[in-house]
């Protein structure tokens, strides 16, 4: 995992998605990949490449700490979607439960607490249905 700044545009789409399949599990990206018609291929195409071949690629953070990071900033935003998403990626990343909760209070207290009321509801969602914890702790 080092820098690559001579990388071609294939190669990081190559090791981007390697780190996305991983991440977010083969099945989700694969599935975004075929149902993209030529107008999304562009979304796509970016996202891999940007995203996850030259940043999730990086040397200076491992993966755990980028899903702490985007947890947060994904809660700043209020996109509950993505959180869900990234909730099922730390988990991917060896990020506990209980991480997961800090890292929203910690975002709830910067960020007001609509988009962290928001974001704890996604989180709890997914926490819920992959059988995380029990719900009542």
């Amino acid at each position: 995992m080092t820098e690559h700044r001579d990388e071609t545009i294939e190669e990081l789409f190559d090791r981007g998605l390697a780190v996305r399949r991983d991440v977010l599990g083969a099945e989700y990206v694969d599935n975004s990949l075929k149902s993209a018609n030529a107008f999304m291929q562009a979304f796509q195409n970016i996202t891999t490449e940007w995203c996850w071949g030259y940043a999730w690629t990086r040397s200076g953070l491992d993966r755990k700490t980028r899903s702490l990071i985007n947890l947060a900033m994904l809660t700043a935003l209020n996109r509950s979607p993505e959180v869900k998403l990234h909730v099922r990626g730390a988990l991917n990343n060896g990020v506990t439960v209980e991480e997961i909760k800090e890292v929203l209070i910690h975002a709830t207290v910067y960020c007001g607490i609509p988009a962290g009321l928001d974001a704890f509801k996604a989180a709890n969602e997914v926490l819920k249905e992959m059988g995380a914890f029990d719900g009542k702790k």
